[in-house]
């Protein structure tokens, strides 16, 4: 009786230390919530920015995809462009491991965008500002540069919204808010591919994300900027630089924008920006033709804006849960 109760004393003693041993390693209790299920690199880190956009780049992470909480900022600011600004930051994660950044560094007379890379979203190397479109001096501005890396070819391609008057049919809109979209491919983020059209869809676009689904199998979700609508819809394709054709209806209300894609229990979820409400909303889609609402399931920081979601590890969500801890 007595060494049967020393034995499980003994072994509740070790399940205990085993458990301190293991949230002592990378700072989180994994018992205490849902990051516990989670294994490494499948947290979501969505990058974000604050208005007046002078401030730089905030942070928000989540164990769930719906559930965002505030890491606060600026984890890096604004050091180039003529405006002081950093909008619409957008990340992706280089088969190397490290997170590769863009945004948007003026919102009239830029030609270009700003860049840095990080391996932990704390240290940086130094800005650097890309002139995309030097080549148009007529060009109005570069809006919401979006990265996507293509495994496939191993590149990294970012696409844009500029406008260029007098270049298009321009409907409804001024010849300076006539948007198409533009792009450029990088191995190294040294050498750029020249600038090219990317679609010019026969209306003002902006806010472009590339979403892969499968092998050749492509959807560019998109905001439809004309004046009547400001409203997102998607398009299909079966390569990543299009051209992208039979587009949706919209899935989105008036005067909304800044979309971003995460796939997570076998739904994919686009976040996007609620401008004309001043919230944030999300619809959950298995097909990209029928939409679900799921605003009500999501909460973000407020203040919360435009920016795109990776995958971060536990450590380097301990390392920014300390660091948030610096910011008022």
């Amino acid at each position: 009786m007595q060494k049967g109760l020393l034995f499980l004393i003994l072994m509740l003693s070790i399940s205990c230390k085993d458990k301190s041993v293991e949230q002592s390693k990378d700072g989180i209790d994994p018992s205490s919530d849902r990051i516990a299920q989670k294994a490494n690199d499948s947290l979501y880190l969505f990058t974000s920015f604050r208005e007046p956009a002078d401030k730089g780049l905030f942070l928000a992470y989540s164990s769930d995809g719906y559930q965002w909480e505030d890491l606060k900022g600026p984890y890096l600011e604004p050091k180039v462009g003529k405006s002081g600004i950093m909008r619409d930051p957008s990340v992706v994660k280089g088969p190397d491991g490290t997170y590769h950044m863009v945004w948007t560094t003026d919102w009239r007379g830029g030609n270009g965008f700003g860049y840095a890379s990080t391996k932990d979203f704390i240290h940086w190397t130094q800005q650097r500002f890309i002139p995309v479109m030097e080549h148009e001096p007529e060009v109005v501005n570069v809006w919401a540069p979006e990265l996507f890396y293509d495994q496939d070819r191993d590149r990294f391609i970012i696409i844009w919204a500029s406008t260029i008057p007098f270049r298009f049919e321009k409907g409804e809109e001024e010849e300076k808010n006539n948007h198409r979209m533009y792009f450029t491919t990088t191995s190294d983020f040294e050498e750029f591919t020249s600038t090219e059209l990317l679609m010019d869809a026969g209306f003002s676009m902006i806010d472009c994300v590339i979403v892969k689904r499968a092998k050749d199998d492509y959807v560019l979700v998109m905001k439809d900027n004309t004046r009547p609508n400001r409203h997102l819809l998607a398009g299909f394709a079966s390569d990543p630089l299009g051209p992208y054709t039979h587009f949706t209806k919209p899935f989105s209300g008036f005067l909304s924008e800044g979309p971003t894609v995460i796939e997570e229990d076998g739904k994919f979820i686009i976040y996007y920006d609620n401008y004309g409400e001043k919230n944030y909303a999300a619809v959950a889609t298995e097909d990209f033709h029928e939409f679900e609402d799921i605003s009500d399931q999501i909460k973000l920081p407020e203040g919360h804006k435009h920016g795109t979601i990776t995958k971060i590890s536990k450590a380097a969500l301990q390392g920014l849960v300390t660091k948030s801890k610096m910011f008022q």
